[in-house]
């Protein structure tokens, strides 16, 4: 006995329509850790928000390469990715940051807070809209997941310093106000997306691999803190170089 030609449509429309598990899982977690650092924050547990910020930022670097690796990719895995960076890399470091140091400066405070916010709802709307058509190799402004990496790094080092917000509040403010503000320039920053995962890499590569697993391990909140503050700032030197570059140029040819 056949089945019905419509319920098969049916099938085949439900199963297309469907979505891919494990890159949507991962990028479940980003989400769940934002909202855990959003929750932590307000309950005054400043390193657990922090923790929470990179995990997500953990989360939300493996849920595209697993996706690219499986062949998963789809457009509501795209679009719910989204959503999730800008709730753990948007609001969630924004919140943690005003409620660590920024809620004593009044109305200076959550206006850097939402300078932030927007810069990151910002930065995500353009690479959306330029993901077809952008270099790869390159990202156009800070990502939202090192910017929120600038705050939660921050947020820990004094936490593991017994520092306290109000003690950093004006150093807060200025670096909440340069991640936001840096999310929306046009500065280049390395994507890292031309590294080929499926291709065998030299022996050295695993070795300083390792290596840097075990300096982080060293003092987690200085070295990360350390290393996402010189990426945010490796745009500005990027920027530097080929102004410099291409003046050094157009006086060369002058000269001829």
């Amino acid at each position: 006995m056949s089945e019905d030609p419509g319920l098969v449509r049916f099938r085949g429309r439900f199963a297309r329509r469907g979505i891919y598990l494990l890159p949507n899982l991962l990028t479940s977690g980003a989400l769940f850790a934002g909202f855990y650092a959003i929750v932590q924050a307000m309950n005054g547990r400043f390193e657990h928000a922090a923790v929470g910020i990179f995990v997500a930022m953990v989360l939300d670097g493996l849920d595209g390469r697993v996706a690219r690796l499986t062949r998963t990719q789809s457009a509501f895995g795209a679009e719910y990715d989204s959503l999730s960076d800008m709730v753990a890399f948007g609001v969630a470091p924004a919140l943690v940051m005003y409620s660590f140091a920024l809620k004593g400066l009044g109305k200076l405070g959550w206006i850097a807070a939402f300078v932030y916010c927007a810069g990151a709802a910002l930065r995500l709307a353009r690479f959306n809209t330029l993901l077809d058509v952008q270099d790869k190799r390159w990202f156009q402004g800070l990502p939202s997941p090192s910017a929120a990496a600038l705050i939660a790094g921050l947020v820990w080092v004094a936490h593991d310093n017994r520092l306290s917000g109000e003690e950093l509040r004006w150093f807060a403010w200025a670096l909440t106000l340069f991640a936001g503000i840096t999310m929306v320039t046009n500065l280049r920053f390395y994507s890292g997306k031309d590294i080929n995962l499926r291709k065998s890499v030299p022996f050295v590569v695993v070795v300083l691999i390792a290596l840097s697993f075990v300096l982080i391990s060293l003092d987690p909140p200085i070295v990360l803190f350390s290393l996402f503050l010189g990426y945010a700032l490796s745009g500005y030197v990027v920027s530097l170089y080929q102004w410099h570059k291409t003046r050094s140029r157009k006086g060369l040819s002058e000269a001829q």
